[in-house]
């Protein structure tokens, strides 16, 4: 059994917030704290510890108690980036990746994944969601992935190669995708808030 204290969680805060007008997603409030804050203390309550990947304010981040990483490639190459920054300083068997801009993953995303893992024997677990907006449908969420830590060398291999795209390479392993669609999982659990408007409408029930 895959136990909590063998994952390292990683928030993805790293990427330029462009279509939040250039803003530092991550610092954004969110019910009264930055939102990769939030984001970082609901993932440390389903994992043995957590880091942070950003690429600015370096030092805010920091003051969040958890180790904080740049990404190894320069110019905000995307969130696989993040990915392997996070494999070359996760110190444990596995590491699971969230957005820093979807506040409300399900509380207990890590187990479901780790559960699924193991019983697939896979190399990736993956969420799936439900997306209410028309037409409505389970879909793939590949920033929410649980990664074995061996397949460091593998995505090394893609990113320098110029690969960018998420699903381009967990397609290349053993990948099982996990349905977030219980009638007691959160239809906004996957949503993530890309304006300052949507990450407001957010805060309320």
């Amino acid at each position: 059994m895959i136990t909590s204290a063998q994952i390292t969680g990683l928030v993805l805060a790293g990427g330029r917030g462009s279509r939040m007008g250039g803003v530092d997603k991550g610092l954004q409030s969110f019910n009264g704290r930055p939102l990769a804050l939030h984001t970082l203390q609901r993932l440390q309550a389903q994992t043995g510890s957590v880091m942070i990947n950003a690429n600015r304010n370096l030092a805010t981040y920091q003051e969040f108690g958890s180790p904080v990483w740049p990404d190894v490639l320069s110019d905000y190459p995307g969130p696989l980036a993040g990915f392997l920054t996070g494999l070359e300083q996760c110190a444990t068997p596995y590491l699971v990746t969230v957005p820093c801009d979807t506040p409300l993953f399900p509380p207990d995303l890590v187990a479901r994944l780790a559960l699924a893992l193991e019983r697939e024997q896979a190399e990736i677990a993956m969420a799936a969601g439900r997306d209410d907006a028309p037409p409505a449908a389970v879909r793939t969420q590949p920033v929410f992935c649980l990664l074995r830590v061996a397949l460091r060398e593998s995505l090394a291999a893609f990113v320098h190669s110029g690969g960018r795209k998420i699903d381009a390479w967990t397609a290349t392993h053993k990948t099982v995708v996990v349905p977030f669609d219980a009638p007691h999982d959160d239809g906004r659990a996957f949503f993530n808030a890309n304006t300052l408007a949507e990450l407001r409408s957010l805060e309320n029930p």
